[in-house]
């Protein structure tokens, strides 16, 4: 399990552990947050395709789907 501070995921790197589509290396481009100021999704953009997706930041902390960084 990854510890992750949701307040600093922006522009933080990850790598898919089972790429698809040739889509590896991601980036956080945008942090969601509620009317509290809380982290409640992100925004990740694939570097090869560019394709965005959203998703709850939570799932960044699965270490058997993402891991930190660029590998």
């Amino acid at each position: 399990m990854n510890t992750i501070n949701p307040s600093k995921l922006h522009h933080s790197k990850w790598t898919a552990v089972q790429p698809r589509n040739k889509e590896k290396h991601f980036m956080v481009t945008q942090l969601i947050r509620d009317e509290d100021e809380n982290v409640v999704d992100v925004v990740v953009e694939a570097i090869y395709s560019h394709r965005e997706t959203v998703m709850p930041w939570q799932h960044l902390k699965d270490d058997s789907v993402w891991k930190m960084g660029w590998q």
